[in-house]
């Protein structure tokens, strides 16, 4: 077989490993995401084989393996660095809880092995001579751009439910149509969704979010009504994720999938205080989390000094977009500014977007660490006990550093801090 999509280290890595098994009596194919990758001209990342082998007459062939799932009949065998996923055939039985199968049979035919299988595009598999075994009309499929279960759409999606996702999944990545029986069938059992672990489903979500048509997955899951019926709390139901979908118009055209996901949070009118106990509840990591919730916390500063009174001029917008840089972070700036550019008309304070990246890029200072001054220098200067005064003193120091009120220099700084304390005792003797 001439793989075209493959690496042609792990190809014939992968080949030697079905020579072996055919020489020991065995059948072996190709099967699964390699198959439909390689016939759509789509890179090949790794190699699943089939196999009449058991389990243990594998491990016995190859001295690198690792028994991954030999109840499943799956031990993933070492070679040339690569690994691979050897799996005998088999049948599956008795999902009670709509994942993991209570019966696995090991069988002959590799039409059986087939059969188990969720998708037609998934379920086809090729030997050595490159002659393809699809029973179910996948490779057709596949031209007809078309995501169809194999046999009844409610059965398989019974056995996982987790297959209704990445049924929408492949839809948004692939941007192929799904069959009408088997999205009639992803309706009548969305509610098994709840049977499934919220880790599994957001490695999904992810995959439709980060991939290359977020907004097609979107829509289809707005349309769907799947996420309302998952573990976790999910506020986005289908009206409101089909509401927001004039905001996400450019989403897929955001590199940083970070940025996407704060688009969603916003288009869907999340608050700042709210969305990392969403992302939380969703399993996103930590920083993913913590980047989001900055992005939206500096929308929320950004909104309110567009939306200021009408004495506030041009020099107070910048003055405020100086202070929510320096509270948030430059990074948290940059990302709205670029979604501000992805929304349909710019949204709140749009005509100030390209000063404020000006602003930005001119910055001399960021954060404390940059000061040209420390507290302890400041308690000296001013012979005072350190306190609460001293960090709101630096602060009023970034600030004014940061605006171009004052050079970032120790002599310059301590002076201003000398005059704003000065200003301060006036106050306090004049109340």
């Amino acid at each position: 077989m001439n793989w075209k999509m493959a690496d042609p280290l792990m190809a014939e890595a992968a080949g030697r490993i079905m020579v072996r098994l055919t020489e020991a009596g065995h059948e072996a194919y190709w099967v699964g995401g390699c198959i439909r990758d390689e016939l759509l001209g789509r890179p090949v990342n790794d190699m699943d084989i089939t196999t009449s082998a058991r389990p243990e007459s594998v491990m016995s062939l190859f001295p690198k393996c690792v028994p991954t799932g030999l109840q499943h009949g799956t031990v993933t065998v070492l070679e040339a660095g690569f690994p691979f996923e050897v799996t005998t055939y088999r049948t599956e039985s008795g999902y009670a809880d709509h994942r993991r199968p209570e019966n696995v049979v090991f069988v002959k035919d590799v039409k059986e092995d087939l059969r188990r299988r969720d998708f037609t595009i998934n379920a086809i598999c090729m030997g050595l001579d490159g002659a393809l075994i699809d029973p179910f009309g996948g490779a057709e499929d596949l031209r007809r751009r078309l995501i169809r279960c194999v046999g009844t759409a409610e059965e398989r999606f019974d056995e996982d439910a987790l297959r209704m996702l990445r049924c929408v999944r492949f839809a948004s990545t692939l941007d192929f149509r799904v069959a009408k029986n088997t999205w009639r069938g992803l309706l009548r059992r969305r509610d098994g969704l709840a049977h499934i672990a919220v880790e599994r489903v957001f490695a999904e979500l992810t995959r439709i979010v980060e991939g290359p048509r977020p907004l097609r997955g979107l829509g289809m899951l707005a349309r769907s009504g799947l996420l309302a019926r998952g573990k976790a709390p999910f506020p986005w139901t289908g009206e409101r994720l089909a509401a927001a979908a004039a905001s996400l118009a450019s989403i897929g055209e955001l590199e940083s999938a970070l940025l996407r996901w704060a688009l969603l949070l916003h288009a869907l009118g999340i608050p700042a205080a709210k969305a990392e106990a969403v992302l939380r509840a969703w399993t996103f990591p930590g920083a993913t989390r913590r980047g989001v919730a900055q992005v939206l916390r500096f929308r929320e500063a950004w909104t309110a000094a567009a939306e200021a009174g009408p004495e506030d001029g041009p020099a107070d917008f910048r003055r405020r977009f100086l202070a929510a840089v320096l509270a948030f972070g430059a990074d948290a700036a940059e990302g709205w500014l670029t979604l501000l550019t992805a929304l349909p008309g710019g949204g709140p304070g749009a005509g100030h977007a390209l000063a404020a990246r000006r602003w930005l890029r001119e910055m001399p200072v960021r954060e404390l660490a940059d000061l040209a001054v420390t507290g302890s220098d400041l308690a000296s200067a001013l012979d005072k006990r350190p306190g609460p005064w001293l960090g709101q003193l630096l602060q009023q120091l970034l600030l004014a550093a940061a605006a171009g009120d004052v050079f970032n220099d120790r002599a310059a700084l301590i002076t201003i801090a000398k005059r704003m304390n000065q200003h301060e005792h006036e106050e306090d003797a004049g109340r």
